[in-house]
C-alpha cells in the first residue's frame, strides 16, 4: 500500500515477518537509509515531525513499530530488538543504515551497533537508554513502582499511562500543567493504545540485550547524542557516558525540553540532526 508524501515520493508500508510475529513499517524516498526507532510505549508516529523532511532531504526514511508496539505483533516469547531491526533491514534490502533513536529506540540502536556493526552507518541518539545501565533517579524509580502497583487494577491502564507521562513527558522538573496540553494528550493517547492493544504480551517474554553499558567503546561509527535539560538525571548521565566513551561522539544539550526532545524543541533538534546527517560520508 502506498500514499503520497510529496509530489515526487510515496510512502510504502507493510509487514515484515520476524520470529513469533511481524513488524509494521513505513518507508519513503531514495538514497542513504535512515531508520527511525521510537520510544517505549509509543509508536512510529512520534517521528511524524521528522519523516517528511528526511525524505525531502534526499534520504530513504524508514520507521517501524517495534515488537509489542503499534501495529506490530504482541510479545509472545523472548526476543532481541536489535535482531528484529536487522530482519527489517534484510526484508527491505538495506545493507546499512543510519539509526535515529529516542529513549528505548536509542537503546536498541546502541545494541545494534555493537551486535551488528556492519549494518550501522551512524548513530543519532536522543534521550538515550543504555542496555545494562539501571535506573537510579528516585523520581523515575518511584513512578516505576507506581506503574507496577497499577497492573491488574480496574483503573490500571489509565494509572499506568499517567505514571509514564509523569516520567517521560513531564519529567522531574515540571508539573503536568506546565506541559503543552495537546502534546501531553498526543503522548497519552499513543501510550494508552499500546497498553490496551498489547496488554496480553505483558510478561510474555523478555528482551535479550547486549549490555551496551560496558561495551560503548566498541562503537566505531559517527555518533551524536541529544538530551533535554528538563529530563531525569538517569538520561543526562546516559548522554554523558555515551559522549565520554564512544570514540568521537558529540553531545548536544537541548534547552526547554524534557525526554521527548524531537517533539518539544523540534526546530533545534531538526537543525542539529540535519547538520549531523549532512556531515556523513555515506
Amino acid at each position: 500500500m502506498t500514499r503520497a508524501i510529496t509530489a515526487w515520493s510515496e510512502i510504502d508500508n507493510g509487514l515484515v515477518p520476524i520470529d513469533d510475529g511481524e513488524l509494521f513499517y513505513e518507508t519513503a524516498g531514495s538514497g542513504p537509509a535512515v531508520v527511525l526507532l521510537h520510544g517505549g510505549m509509543l509508536d512510529q508516529h512520534m517521528w511524524d515531525e521528522q519523516f517528511s523532511w528526511l525524505v525531502n532531504s534526499g534520504l530513504r526514511a524508514i520507521r517501524y513499530d517495534s515488537r509489542g508496539h503499534g501495529l506490530s505483533s504482541t510479545v509472545a516469547g523472548d526476543y532481541a530488538n536489535h535482531d528484529d531491526l536487522c530482519a527489517l533491514l534484510d526484508a527491505l534490502d538495506v545493507p546499512r543504515a543510519v539509526l535515529v533513536g529516542l529513549s528505548h529506540g536509542a537503546r536498541v540502536a546502541l545494541d545494534a551497533a555493537i551486535a551488528h556493526p556492519d549494518r550501522v552507518t551512524a548513530l543519532a541518539l536522543a534521550a538515550p537508554g543504555i542496555s545494562g545501565r539501571p535506573f537510579t533517579d528516585p523520581f523515575v524509580l518511584e513512578h516505576i513502582r507506581e506503574q507496577v502497583a497499577a497492573i491488574g487494577a480496574p483503573d490500571g491502564p489509565d494509572r499506568y499511562v499517567e505514571h509514564f507521562l509523569r516520567m517521560w513527558v513531564d519529567g522531574p522538573h515540571r508539573e503536568p500543567s506546565a506541559v503543552h496540553p495537546g502534546f501531553r494528550e498526543r503522548m497519552r493517547a499513543s501510550a494508552l493504545a499500546n497498553v490496551e492493544v498489547h496488554a496480553e504480551g505483558l510478561g510474555g517474554g523478555m528482551p535479550l540485550e547486549v549490555g551496551a553499558a560496558d561495551r560503548l567503546d566498541e562503537i566505531r561509527v559517527p555518533t551524536v547524542v541529544f538530551d533535554g535539560d528538563l529530563d531525569s538525571t538517569d538520561i543526562s548521565a546516559n548522554a554523558h557516558a555515551i559522549a565520554l566513551t564512544v570514540p568521537g561522539a558529540r553531545r548536544v544539550r537541548i534547552p526547554g525540553a524534557g525526554h521527548m526532545v524531537n517533539l518539544e524543541n523540534t526546530a533545534l533538534y531538526d537543525h542539529e540532526l540535519h547538520a549531523f546527517l549532512s556531515s556523513l560520508a555515506y
